[in-house]
Parts: structure tokens; C-alpha cells; sequence
């Protein structure tokens, strides 16, 4: 053991920077998809936790049923059996539940004091909800105590005033049934989910032109609710499931979107699912499919560096003793002896560093991935046995250096660039299974292992013919540097390709981050079209000049946006699509005022009046419609023909499929019925958002006491913002592109290139230095010659630098163009478009990316430069110098 020892404290450097590299490892095997794993199940709860309730909680319904006796009474004692029946996982992630009986009584059916006289009254909801009783606290009047003919029942103090009721208020419902508000009460949780389907409604009146009015809901005891049931056949049972968000992780979401929809095809006794949660999970697994696909392929890129460079620091360690092991050989020790010598070392070194790097990822946040012990045992057994692995085998050579290798390396470096290639067309055929696929994910370190090859083959030829012109030259410096870099040293093709897949790592996730974000802004610009969008019922023609008159507004172009256009195509055929009419012209003078991107087609321009209107439709209404027909718009017919086809319209969304576009100016609308637009782009900075949303709240005041004086009453003199039918709304360009950041899996994402671009730069440096490291002393015998002939020490640095200049700057270049060609070969098997509300991915690469890359070029000549020195140093090369004696 003492023997043991003393070699640990000679070899110490060496092995301590093996033991390093394997922590790093053990931290990227265990610690990242720990992390990973922490924030995925952190974005699926996010996600889910923003969903109403009707997409999260698991709510069965029931239709009134006059033989049905379970209804409403029987209702609470169903709560159990129907969550016992439930399909796996379902009833593990319960954490509350409640039965509701409803009767829906419509404005229409009450009468009462105002405001349950005029045309357009509000409506109710007598409800009796399980847990009343824990769940409010009764601040005026009693409690509902309702008996055989009167349904007593009590409001929230904040719903009050918009239904106008308070304690003693009668309604009749139905003409028959007596309801009496018998108190007040406030929530003791108003965000508890226990309300979510309790808050006051804004609907339509019965008549469109009476405006709006409000839906609310009473609460009532049992009796009531019976009541209520059998007076107004206007019933629904409802038994609500909460899901708790934070007992969900990702491994069990397929379990989760499994068991959802065997609830929706097999519901307890011939209930109904009434909530929708499967498209939000699956779009949740889509986005984490693409996403976990993206962690594998950096992950495996950084866990191939490192392991690449575990390897040159065995190598360079083994190569350090090879005199060691040719007097051991010579004292007739075996290559297994060598080996168990090596062994002894690395196992009390190495192992406990492997072993106290998996300690440490248990104290990170998140799930152990299931496949960790096993990984960790393999880093332990590749990082503990490799030195001594090759020990034995320069040991068995008895110190002699192996020969140049033939045709077997040869046929290994093709057999390497086809699997390369089998890998793409795979990844492409097939994607990444889940993100795990262990061949597919590490197609990005088989092209950078291919690329490595070619530059280690092709590099030296151009090298030998720039030494010979520098050997024409004047000066040493260049020829010998040149000339050494042509060479090449046997260790040369180990850290070029770590160099080469540790750049290609960095520069996918760089690429990858600038593809998602340029579709984030695409997105956005498809979204809002401008500085900003406002959204409203309908404005006066003059609702621009108001907008404009708010500071920091200094543009405003209306947009008519309308569903369910009737189109009918000139051979009958009859069609719907989504209506958009706009000022292309002044529409794209506001977008390049707002810095978007996109443009508005050419033909929404246009300003004829004669003829057909030109028009800009979907693929998909221009498949149904062919080269033109008629389209209904405001009540009018106006013939059109496709003019051009295309898929998008900034400002209309990203998710029409169908549409029609016409230019503003074309449309001959009448004065006394102008087009009324519903839309408004904005152009501008700094404007103050509740500012905007008051100034288009006026033009609809505008033009909806206008529509009223028409159709209602000409002496109206005044309308208020609670008879609007949809009051403004608005939404900046940075509040949308804000809102594609703050999807479920956008912190795993940024975790993932924040991890994969540092560590790709470190790895990367780490493999300079090592490069340096592995022909530092035959360097330090040929300087130390050149020195006694008069070259000095600066000459000696820029010899270093010229020698590894060419080398590094390829191996740079090499990787870029990997990391670069990556999206582009892979991109469509990682799902990116789940990540950008729909729009399709273009490659797109930081424009900085070059100057970046010539920083880390100009970081690594230094890094080589330092460990030079250092290296040198530790060497004694002055005294060397001094004495002319080999290193």
C-alpha cells in the first residue's frame, strides 16, 4: 500500500486531473437529467396550474332525468363510488372533490324588482355545491334553510350588485317557484378552485341589439336544489374531480392521458365527461418529446467530450510512465501486472471521485433518471479501468511505440463515416424516440467523430505545402511551426476530434436557441402584426384618431376580422373561412414603423373599384373555392378572385387555417352602413396600455350608441362601458413574445443551452490543454535545442502558436459547420414546433456567432500558450537550457 501511495503523490497531477474529468462526468450522467427532470415536472405543473378548471379538474355531468333518483339529493353519496371507478392513475392524484346541482333559470323566466323588470334581465344559477359550509363565512342575513315552496338561497357580497339582489330580495322562476335571498356570504378563499365555476358571467341579451347583461350564481341548500329541480326542468349534476398538479410528473403523463380518455369512453353509470384535458396533456408531451430529444443530443455531446477526455488524460498519463513500463516489462513483469499496478492507483483515486459526484446529484432537485445506477457503473468502470487498460497495452509492447496502423484504421474511420451518415437518415426517419433513443441521440458525436477523421486526414497535406513556401521565406519561426503542425503527432487525432465535438455541441444549442427564438418572433409578428393589437366588439370610423392621440401612439390601422364568412365559388360550391379586410398599403408603412418582419400581401393594396376584388385566401380555402366566387361581407355580396395564396396574414394569428383577405379600399361599402372594423394596429413605444384600451373603449361607446339609436331608440344619448357587448382589449408585442418564453418546458430549454453552451467552452479549452499537455515534453526537446541556436523566448511562444493555430482553427471551423448543419439534418425529428406556437422552424444562427467563435479560437491559443508555460516550467526547461541537456 506504501508503494501505492508513493506513486499516487509522484503520478498526482495526472491522476487528479482524471478523477477531475470523471466528476464532471458523473455530474453530466446524474446531475443533468436530474435537473432536466426538475424542470420538466416543474413546466408540466405550471402548465397545468394555469389550465381553467374544465381542462385540469375531472368533472362527470348529468342531464336532468326525471326517473333518475339520484338526482340532486343522491348526488354527494356518489362522490366516492364514482372516484373509486375511476381508471388508474386517476384516483392517486385526487385531492378534493365536490358534487353540483344546477338549475339554470334564464333572464327571461324571473321576475322580480330591477333589475328583473326591463327586456334584458340577468340570468341565474341556482346551485346547491358540496362544502358550502367550510368554504364561506356569512356575512349578512342567515344561511339558506329553504323548505317546501320557496328556494331560500344567499349570493356573494361581491356578485351582489351586478345581479342586484340583496338579503330579501324575491324573484319568481318559471312563473311558479319563489326564490328568496336569504344572505350574503364571502368566500374564505376567493382563489380557492372551489369557485371556479361560481364567478359572474357577461352574456348576451336575448336580442343582440339590447347588449349585455350578467349571469351569476346563488347558493342553496339541498331542499332548494330539489326545489328548484322540480319546478324548472333546466337541470345538470355535475361531480368534480381536483387533480392535484403536484403529485403529476412527466413519466406518468401517458398513464395520465391514457386514463382520462378511458374515462371519457367507459364514464360511471352513463355519466358524461364534461372537461377536456387530453389536448393540453398532449400537447404538454409534444413539447416535452421535443424538447427531451433536444437535452439527449447535448447531453450526449457533452458526455462524449468528457469522456474523450478522460481518455487523453489516461493516454497523456500513460504515456508519462511508458519508460515505468518498459523497466517493469524488462524485469519480467506481464501486461496484466502493469495493469493491476495501474489499477491500484486509479481505483483509489478515481473511484471515490465518481462515487462523490453521485452523492452530490442526489441533493439536486428532480427525479434520478431510471437508467443512472447503470450509467454511473459504466463511468465508474470505463474511469477507473481505462488507464490501467492502457497500461497493459503500451506495457506489452515492452515501451515501444506502435507502428503507423494500416488498412484496420482505415476501414475503422469509414466504418465510422457510415454509420454517420445511417444515423442521420435514421434520426430523419424515425426522430428521437422520447428523447432516450441511445443510437439516434448520439448522431451528433458520430458527426463530429466523422469530421474529426477528415480533418486529421486531409489537415496535413495543405500544412506540408504552406511549410514548404515558408521554407522559402525568411525566418525559422513560420517553417518550423508549420512544419511541426504537418507532422502531427500520434496523440494529434484524440483531441481534434474532442475539440471538434465539444465546438459542434456548443454550436447546436446556440443554433437551436436562435431557431426557436427567430420562430418566437415570427410567431409574434403573425399574432399582433405591430407594436401592439387592440380587440374590441366594433369601432367608430373615427377610433384611430383617438388612439393616435395617446402619448407614444403614432399609428393606427383598422382591420375588419370576421368567422364564419359565407364564400361561394363560381361553380356553387359553398365554403366558410375567417374574413380579414385591411389597408395592405397602410398596413405596411405601420409594420416597418414597428420593426415586424412580415408584410401584408401585395394584392391588400390594392385600390380598384372595379371589377372583382382582388383577394388573399388560405391553401385550404383556395383548394374548396379554385380562382375566385362571391363573399358575404356586413350582409353584402362582393364578387372577388384569388390573386394570390398564401398561409399567413400578420395580425390574424398563427393558428387560421382558413381565411379570406380583401383590400379595405376595394370594398364599396355604403355610408350609411360603413365597414366597421374590429381590429386596430398599433404603431408606436412607450404608450401606456390602460390609456389605449380608454380610447378604444370611447370609439365602441362611439359606435355602439350608433347601432343603438339605428335599431333601438333614436333618443339614447349615452352609453356606459357595462353595456358594451366585449369591452377593448390589447396586447403588445413584447406581452405575446413574454408569453411563448413562459411555456412549460422553456426553463428545461434554457437550462439546456445555458448548460450545453458553458459547457461546450470549458470541455472545449479542457481539450486545448490537453492537446498542449500530450507533446509538451517532445516540444520542450526540440525548444531546448533551438534555444542553444539563438531563438528566443518570444520566438518560442509564436512557435507554439503557429503550430497549434492551424490545427485548432480547423478543428474550430470543423465543429461550427457540424453544430451548424445539426438543425438542419435533425431539426425536423426534434419537434422545435412545439416550442413556437405552431410556426415552422427556420435554422437561424446567431449573426455574432462568428465573432464568438473567434474568441473561443483566440481563448484556446491562450489557454495552449498557459499550459505551455506551466508545463515547461515543471519541466525545468531553463535549467535544461542551460545545460543542453534532453528533456
Amino acid at each position: 500500500m506504501s508503494a501505492v501511495l508513493r506513486r499516487i503523490r509522484a503520478f498526482g497531477g495526472h491522476l487528479g486531473l482524471l478523477a477531475a474529468l470523471a466528476l464532471v462526468a458523473a455530474l453530466l450522467v446524474a446531475g443533468v437529467p436530474r435537473v432536466a427532470n426538475h424542470y420538466t415536472d416543474q413546466g408540466l405543473r405550471s402548465d397545468l396550474s394555469r389550465l381553467s378548471y374544465l381542462n385540469r379538474d375531472i368533472v362527470f355531468g348529468s342531464g336532468y332525468d326525471a326517473s333518475d333518483k339520484s338526482l340532486p339529493s343522491g348526488g354527494d353519496a356518489l362522490l366516492p363510488s364514482y372516484e373509486h371507478d375511476l381508471p388508474d392513475p386517476l384516483p392517486a392524484l385526487v385531492e378534493d372533490r365536490w358534487y353540483t346541482a344546477d338549475s339554470e333559470v334564464p333572464g327571461q323566466n324571473l321576475s322580480g324588482p330591477a333589475p328583473y323588470t326591463g327586456v334584458c334581465r340577468p340570468s341565474l344559477r341556482v346551485r346547491y355545491q358540496s362544502g358550502e359550509a367550510g368554504a364561506v363565512r356569512v356575512v349578512e342575513g342567515a344561511a339558506p334553510v329553504s323548505d317546501t315552496t320557496t328556494v331560500r338561497a344567499m349570493v356573494s357580497r361581491a356578485d351582489a350588485k351586478q345581479l342586484g339582489l340583496k338579503v330579501g330580495t324575491k324573484l319568481t322562476a318559471a312563473g311558479t317557484t319563489t326564490v328568496l335571498i336569504s344572505g350574503l356570504f364571502e368566500p374564505l378563499d376567493d382563489d380557492a378552485p372551489y369557485w371556479d365555476t361560481q364567478r359572474v358571467e357577461r352574456i348576451g341579451c336575448p336580442q343582440a341589439d339590447d347588449g349585455m347583461t350578467w349571469q351569476g350564481t346563488v347558493l342553496t341548500d339541498l331542499e332548494g336544489s330539489r326545489l328548484a329541480v322540480k319546478q324548472t326542468e333546466l337541470f345538470e349534476g355535475r361531480w368534480r374531480y381536483r387533480l392535484d398538479v403536484d403529485r403529476i410528473t412527466a413519466p406518468g403523463l401517458d398513464a395520465l392521458t391514457t386514463a382520462v380518455v378511458d374515462a371519457r369512453r367507459n364514464p360511471p353509470q352513463g355519466r358524461t365527461l364534461r372537461s377536456n384535458a387530453e389536448p393540453a396533456l398532449l400537447a404538454f408531451a409534444k413539447a416535452q418529446s421535443g424538447a427531451q430529444a433536444t437535452v439527449a443530443v447535448v447531453e450526449s455531446g457533452l458526455i462524449a467530450t468528457v469522456l474523450g477526455l478522460i481518455l487523453l488524460a489516461a493516454l497523456l498519463m500513460v504515456e508519462r510512465r511508458r519508460a515505468e513500463y518498459a523497466l517493469l516489462r524488462a524485469r519480467g513483469a506481464i501486461a496484466g501486472t502493469v495493469a493491476l499496478r495501474t489499477l491500484a492507483e486509479t481505483v483509489l483515486v478515481v473511484a471515490p471521485t465518481v462515487l462523490l459526484g453521485w452523492l452530490f446529484c442526489a441533493l439536486l432537485p428532480g427525479r434520478a433518471a431510471g437508467s443512472e445506477p447503470a450509467l454511473i457503473a459504466a463511468l465508474l468502470l470505463l474511469a477507473v479501468g481505462v488507464a490501467p487498460l492502457l497500461a497493459a497495452l503500451v506495457g506489452g509492447t515492452g515501451g515501444r511505440r506502435p507502428g503507423r496502423p494500416g488498412s484496420r484504421r482505415l476501414a475503422g474511420e469509414v466504418f465510422v463515416l457510415l454509420l454517420a451518415g445511417l444515423g442521420v437518415v435514421l434520426v430523419r426517419q424515425r426522430g428521437v424516440q422520447d428523447g432516450v433513443d441511445p443510437f439516434l441521440s448520439v448522431v451528433p458525436v458520430l458527426l463530429g467523430a466523422a469530421a474529426a477523421l477528415a480533418v486529421v486526414r486531409l489537415l496535413p497535406w495543405p500544412l506540408r505545402k504552406a511549410g514548404r513556401l515558408a521554407a522559402r521565406a525568411r525566418g525559422l519561426v513560420a517553417f518550423l511551426g508549420l512544419a511541426r503542425a504537418g507532422r502531427g503527432t500520434p496523440l494529434s487525432a484524440g483531441p481534434v476530434a474532442v475539440l471538434i465535438v465539444a465546438a459542434a455541441t456548443g454550436v447546436f444549442t446556440v443554433a437551436v436557441n436562435s431557431t426557436i427564438s427567430d420562430a418566437r418572433d415570427r410567431a409574434t409578428d403573425r399574432a399582433v402584426g405591430a407594436d401592439a393589437q387592440v380587440t374590441g366588439f366594433g369601432f367608430a370610423a373615427g377610433t384611430d384618431r383617438l388612439l393616435t392621440q395617446v402619448p407614444g401612439v403614432d399609428a393606427a390601422v383598422p382591420l375588419l376580422a370576421g368567422s364564419g364568412a359565407q364564400l361561394t365559388a363560381t361553380s356553387g360550391r359553398r365554403a366558410q373561412a375567417q374574413l380579414v379586410i385591411i389597408d395592405g398599403a397602410a398596413a405596411n408603412d405601420l409594420l416597418r414603423r414597428s420593426g415586424v418582419t412580415a408584410r401584408m400581401p401585395g394584392p391588400l393594396a390594392s385600390a380598384t373599384t372595379s371589377g372583382p376584388i382582388q383577394a388573399v385566401v388560405s391553401p385550404d380555402v383556395a383548394a374548396d373555392i379554385g380562382a375566385g366566387g362571391s363573399v358575404s361581407v356586413q350582409g353584402r355580396s362582393y364578387e372577388f378572385r384569388v390573386a394570390e395564396t398564401t398561409a399567413e396574414i400578420p395580425g390574424l394569428g398563427t393558428g387560421t387555417r382558413r381565411f379570406i383577405a380583401l383590400p379595405w379600399r376595394s370594398v364599396p361599402a355604403p355610408d350609411f352602413q360603413p365597414l366597421v372594423p374590429t381590429r386596430y394596429l398599433l404603431a408606436g413605444h412607450d404608450f401606456d396600455n390602460d390609456a389605449v384600451r380608454k380610447a378604444a373603449d370611447a370609439g365602441q361607446r362611439e359606435y355602439y350608441l350608433a347601432l343603438l339609436r339605428r335599431t333601438i331608440d333614436a333618443g339614447i344619448t349615452q352609453v356606459t362601458d357595462q353595456q358594451l357587448p366585449r369591452l377593448a382589449e390589447i396586447i403588445t408585442w413584447e406581452q405575446h413574445r413574454q408569453e411563448l418564453e413562459d411555456s412549460g418546458v422553456n426553463a428545461l430549454l434554457t437550462f439546456v443551452f445555458l448548460a450545453g453552451a458553458v459547457g461546450a467552452i470549458v470541455l472545449a479549452l479542457l481539450a486545448v490543454g490537453l492537446a498542449v499537455l500530450a507533446d509538451a515534453p517532445g516540444r520542450g526537446q526540440a525548444l531546448s535545442r533551438l534555444r542553444t541556436l539563438g531563438l528566443s523566448g518570444r520566438q518560442g511562444r509564436n512557435l507554439l502558436i503557429l503550430e497549434l493555430t492551424p490545427l485548432l482553427a480547423v478543428a474550430f471551423l470543423a465543429g461550427t459547420a457540424v453544430g451548424w448543419l445539426l438543425p438542419r439534418l435533425i431539426g425536423p425529428a426534434l419537434g422545435l414546433d412545439a416550442f413556437t406556437a405552431g410556426v415552422a422552424p427556420r435554422v437561424a444562427v446567431d449573426p455574432w456567432l462568428a465573432v464568438q467563435a473567434l474568441a473561443l479560437l483566440l481563448a484556446g491559443l491562450s489557454t495552449a500558450v498557459l499550459v505551455e508555460t506551466a508545463a515547461h516550467r515543471r519541466m525545468g526547461l531553463g535549467a535544461s537550457l542551460r545545460l543542453g541537456e534532453d528533456i
